[in-house]
């Protein structure tokens, strides 16, 4: 262990001086003749690195990802599958879902952001406010106008908002979220009900033959299932998630 950190600290030590040496300017800023700055590469590399940081949390906030995540947790619970799908199934499915269903707002933001960025036609700024514009629009028409008003109101905007583009991230992030756990539950409970029903039914069977000891939860489980395959559950549980975003 020794022998490997003084490996490292010989390796590491001359680049540093040899950086100090060369007064290395890490964060620059130029102005422009339009009145705006153009950043140094280094910066917007570190800008670009906090991004990638952060992308598992914009992903839940700013996608698809939540309500479908959270509608396939209530699946396999009403079907009572503790375990089954596991976990990385239901992420892998509610991950490649949302790629599926956030395809048009990711083409937008690559067309009209991130594409004339790398091909140097727009500035860095121009560049984010451009490929934040699409989830920007998207998240505004899946928010209800209810949570939206709520959150307004907490951020001080009392007076409302002339129109969704003048609607700030602050205030739409969250309300978007709610509005999103919020549909998310209201699925969940519709499909809940038909296994509900199971349950209840086995149960009251195994009542009535004086079968107490025995759980309706492990003679249920085989009926839900099969109830769930010929109905072609998947299909339709991944068709309503989808469609429920298409719709608004």
């Amino acid at each position: 262990m020794n022998k490997l950190l003084f490996l490292l600290l010989a390796v590491v030590l001359p680049v540093a001086a040899q950086a100090a040496d060369a007064d290395l300017t890490l964060l620059t800023s130029a102005p422009n003749a339009d009145g705006s700055s153009t950043w140094s590469v280094s910066l917007q590399i570190l800008m670009l690195m906090t991004m990638l940081s952060l992308l598992p949390a914009l992903l839940m906030s700013v996608t698809a990802f939540t309500r479908i995540v959270v509608v396939l947790a209530i699946l396999r619970q009403a079907l009572g599958l503790m375990q089954t799908p596991s976990n990385q199934v239901i992420l892998g499915l509610a991950l490649f879902t949302t790629f599926f269903i956030m395809a048009p707002v990711f083409d937008t933001a690559w067309q009209d952001g991130v594409k004339p960025y790398m091909s140097e036609e727009i500035a860095f700024e121009d560049a984010m406010s451009k490929t934040a514009a699409p989830f920007h629009e998207f998240m505004a028409g899946q928010t209800r106008e209810s949570d939206l008003a709520l959150f307004a109101e907490l951020g001080g905007y009392t007076e409302g908002f002339a129109s969704a583009d003048a609607i700030p991230f602050k205030v739409l992030v969250p309300a978007f979220m709610t509005s999103e756990l919020k549909t998310a539950f209201q699925i969940g409970f519709l499909i809940f009900i038909p296994f509900l029903v199971i349950d209840l039914v086995v149960a009251s069977v195994l009542m009535s033959m004086g079968m107490m000891m025995l759980s309706p939860m492990l003679i249920s489980l085989p009926f839900k299932i099969m109830l769930f395959v010929l109905v072609d559950g998947w299909t339709l549980v991944m068709g309503t998630l989808a469609t429920s975003f298409f719709v608004n």
